[in-house]
């Protein structure tokens, strides 16, 4: 096995042999499975360390195997399914969320070029020119998995679940891509490959007559994009403190709560994968993607051969540690709040973040006089001061007291209005009732007539 130090390009993908290609497919799989156990014991750890307590320290070596027993474990238990459930679509719902976890993974690269057994192939399972896009598609179609779930399983509070989970899951997800847009303004590709290819090097950039170097990573050239796909990512996965669809005080589990067993373990399965997905999105389009970070890059070889894949995972495993950092420190928001925030903050700074940025690349492409460059760019930020200084602060009115609450109340009231939605029985429940009914009114016409035969007994009486 010999290693080359050459960056995939979009040619370098659909030529490679049917093994290799199967080969590539199961180490992808196979590495989601390890990664997803490795995820749920590391979350369990560093929120025993946080909380100064004892984590996981029984199964296995210092207790590394507790989360691959919880997996075994899970299909084997009961499985419990409701009566009013839509079968089909309550067996379906699960395996979409999966399904669209795994397949986001597919156009994610690991590392450069490289030759196995004689064979020059890419750590890279497939590429496309709108390979972001497929993440995003994946991302959305995910988002039926939760809303069929709690909507098949026949219940007010998975429906309730489903219906907070989509709404926020959509909300979030338009910030998220429009945090991408400024991405492909700069490297001027949607193919992951390409992006990752286009943090190589620095930026040469024009700003007031002076050329310099901009940083390689996005994450430093395009910061607002990369604060708001962070915050994005957090809500898009319905993680703490942004799991509001699965508020164990409010909603029992959420979308899921009539699940379990093996279709419980394929959610719980989907909800890590989907926080690694998001955490190797971000490290391909913001952090440069496989390659070596500072000061390790100065070796000649840190990005060539299998090492990039170190510098990968190592990247992934420091944005999933602050996914649980979160969860261990902040409270969860309310609702309507945090809705809020990601419409009326998150989406207009974005898009007022890519305005700027095709001004400014507008400004750089043309040939224009420093005078005049010097006038667009000041009117710009004296425009930012001005909407920010006059933009209309609202004062929360003041919280009333208890006796005040109530006596607001009117009489014969309840504290907390009573639970009236009712969730429609499935087409095949409806269809069951109506089977049914025909037996039951000859069955009750023929215990009436026997009844009506002759007088009761003593023991017919006491009973």
């Amino acid at each position: 096995m010999t290693y080359l130090a050459q960056s995939p390009t979009l040619q370098d993908f659909g030529n490679e042999v049917w093994w290799l290609v199967l080969v590539k497919v199961v180490g992808v799989f196979a590495m989601l499975l390890l990664l997803t156990l490795f995820t749920i014991n590391y979350e369990r750890k560093v929120v025993a360390r946080m909380a100064q307590r004892p984590g996981p320290n029984q199964v296995g070596p210092n207790g590394w195997l507790q989360s691959l027993t919880d997996g075994l474990k899970l299909p084997f238990k009961e499985e419990i399914i409701p009566k009013t459930a839509d079968k089909v679509v309550y067996f379906l719902a699960p395996v979409i969320s999966a399904v669209c976890a795994f397949t986001a993974f597919s156009v994610i690269p690991f590392g450069p070029t490289v030759s196995i057994f004689g064979e020059r192939t890419p750590l890279q399972l497939t590429d496309t020119p709108v390979s972001v896009l497929l993440v995003l598609a994946c991302s959305g179609m995910g988002i039926y998995g939760v809303v069929l779930a709690g909507w098949a399983s026949g219940s007010t509070y998975p429906l309730l679940g489903a219906l907070r989970s989509s709404a926020q899951m959509i909300s979030y997800e338009v910030a998220m891509g429009l945090s991408f847009v400024a991405v492909f303004m700069t490297a001027g590709t949607m193919s992951t490959s390409e992006i990752v290819r286009a943090q190589e090097n620095g930026n040469p950039v024009t700003f007031f007559d002076m050329e310099f170097t901009a940083p390689g990573w996005y994450c430093v050239l395009l910061l607002p994009s990369f604060i708001i796909y962070a915050i994005s990512a957090v809500g898009e996965t319905n993680r703490a403190p942004f799991d509001l669809p699965e508020a164990e005080s409010e909603l029992v589990g959420g979308f899921h709560t009539e699940y379990s067993s093996f279709k419980f373990a394929m959610f719980y399965l989907a909800e890590y994968i989907n926080m690694i997905t998001v955490s190797a999105v971000c490290t391909t389009l913001f952090l440069g993607g496989w390659r070596a970070p500072w000061p390790i890059s100065f070796w000649a070889g840190a990005n060539s051969g299998w090492w990039p894949m170190l510098w990968f995972l190592g990247k992934v495993l420091i944005l999933l540690f602050g996914f649980i950092w979160l969860r261990a420190t902040l409270p969860r928001l309310r609702y309507d709040q945090f809705m809020r925030f990601g419409w009326k903050v998150l989406i207009p700074v974005n898009l007022v973040w890519i305005l700027a940025l095709a001004g400014i690349k507008t400004i750089q492409n043309q040939t224009t006089a420093s005078g005049t460059r010097y006038t667009i760019i000041g009117g710009l930020i004296l425009a930012v001061l001005l909407i920010t200084l006059l933009w209309p602060t609202r004062t929360a009115p003041p919280v009333p007291t208890l006796d005040q609450q109530i006596a607001r109340r009117p009489k014969g009231s309840f504290p907390v209005p009573p639970l009236d939605l009712q969730v429609p029985p499935s087409p095949r429940a409806r269809r069951a009732v109506a089977e049914r009914q025909p037996a039951m009114a000859s069955t009750t016409s023929g215990a009436t007539a026997t009844d009506g035969a002759g007088p009761a007994s003593s023991d017919e009486k006491e009973v």
